[in-house]
């Protein structure tokens, strides 16, 4: 009888189609920081729309070369303590070959780091939304810089590097419930706690000054949100990146409806700002779980979502924070909220074979690993960002001048309106009389 022959593992080879569905994946994921701009930027007031935008804005251009000189290699390099990794030859990225595969995928190296580019650059611009019309934009600009690298290129290791310490405890975060949301929306409670109220809290009003331009920015972010998830299964050969792609949908629609519910039985109207908060919310739900839950599960898990952040975003006024935009509302409780539930809904197919309560043998062993990676990401996040608004606002000081928030941060920090008003009466009379009213104020105030 002839020997038995063993066949090595066949070594993974560069896939087009993968590489091109991850690169289209990349330019999805991008579009969602200008989305997020447009829905931050329409929930503000007339007079702080462009540094809304452009707090947003900013963030693709810092991370982006970050991530390039050092950023990747924290991330995404070799493990040093389960903390942190490091990679010699990524620095700068000019080490790596052109077709050098990411570990074990079918992807270039250099299609995964674009990918998880954009995973950094949103994830800071989502914090922006609670510190609305009060913070220096070159204090922004700087924490952004600092930020990132002391939170958020570590935490991204544990998650999702290898040797990372939440990675090999087997927290389940598909594509950055604790990462990006929890993250985010706790590093957004650090910071407004520092900084203070904006002037006039709970006493001037503050509504959204366009509902339009905030019903674009989720669509938008909705549209981009299927590279987003789908995308973070790095491929589409055997499913679960479709499985995602249904879930993100069907969550997202789940929770919409079940905030506009709750606001028609709460304030007795279905709005405009709920129905794109409540998508938004099951969106960041969904994020972490999708791959592992079954579309009855992403219903229930937009659902949960849109009626406890719908709740959530009025806490704000009861312990007294001013979270501008509804950052911690909607992003830390929605990143908590889509994250435990995995120890729940998790049904053994997919992304992992673990099993939520609901399922298999009913054990609460992943609903205790994700305990730890949602606290863990929460209290990290929380506290460094705090201290990093404090010294920044000891040295270079965080917050404008009262008076430039009064009369409007887009003129003290960028010298510039959203909206220009001067030619509204329309034709020759318009055009003649503006420089005529102006040539006579400027005679009284001469006089």
């Amino acid at each position: 009888m002839a020997p038995a022959i063993t066949l090595a593992a066949e070594a993974p080879k560069l896939s087009s189609a993968n590489t091109g569905f991850m690169l289209i994946c990349s330019a999805l994921v991008m579009l969602m920081t200008p989305g997020l701009a447009f829905f931050y930027g329409g929930m503000v007031r007339v007079k702080s729309t462009l540094n809304m935008l452009m707090m947003s804005f900013i963030s693709l251009g810092i991370v982006t070369i970050l991530w390039v000189l050092y950023g990747f290699s924290l991330a995404f390099g070799t493990d040093s303590g389960s903390v942190i990794g490091w990679n010699s030859d990524w620095l700068g990225l000019s080490n790596i070959g052109l077709t050098d595969l990411w570990d074990g995928y079918t992807i270039p190296i250099f299609v995964f780091m674009v990918f998880q580019l954009m995973f950094a650059i949103i994830t800071p611009a989502l914090i922006s939304g609670a510190l609305a019309d009060r913070v220096k934009f070159s204090a922004w600009a700087l924490f952004i810089t600092l930020w990132a690298t002391l939170v958020y290129f570590p935490v991204a290791h544990w998650v999702w590097g290898a040797g990372g310490w939440a990675f090999e405890l087997g927290v389940i975060d598909f594509a950055g419930g604790t990462a990006v949301h929890i993250n985010a929306g706790a590093a957004a409670l650090g910071v407004i706690l520092v900084i203070g109220k904006r002037v006039g809290f709970k006493k001037d009003p503050m509504r959204p000054h366009s509902l339009p331009l905030v019903m674009l920015g989720a669509g938008l972010l909705w549209f981009g949100w299927f590279g987003f998830n789908a995308g973070s299964w790095l491929g589409n050969d055997d499913g679960v990146g479709a499985l995602m792609f249904v879930n993100t949908q069907v969550a997202t629609a789940a929770a919409m409806l079940a905030w506009l519910a709750y606001e028609k039985i709460r304030h007795g109207a279905f709005t405009t700002l709920g129905a794109a908060s409540g998508a938004v919310a099951g969106l960041v739900a969904i994020t972490p779980s999708g791959g592992c839950v079954t579309p009855l599960g992403a219903i229930a898990v937009g659902a949960i979502a849109g009626v406890l952040c719908a709740m959530a975003v009025g806490l704000k006024y009861k312990f007294g924070y001013d979270d501008s935009l509804d950052v911690v509302g909607v992003h830390l409780v929605g990143g908590v909220i889509g994250s435990l539930l995995i120890g729940f809904f998790a049904s053994g197919k997919g992304q992992s074979a673990a099993t939520g309560v609901f399922y298999g043998n009913h054990s609460f062993d992943q609903l205790w690993k994700q305990c730890a990676g949602v606290f863990a990401v929460l209290g990290y996040s929380l506290v460094v960002s705090a201290i990093l608004a404090f010294l920044l606002d000891k040295t270079i000081g965080m917050r404008v001048t009262e008076d430039e928030e009064v009369s409007g941060i887009d003129q003290a920090e960028h010298a510039e309106t959203a909206y220009d008003f001067s030619g509204a009466g329309g034709g020759v009379l318009g055009t003649v009389a503006a420089p005529a009213l102006a040539a006579t104020h400027s005679k009284k105030v001469d006089a």
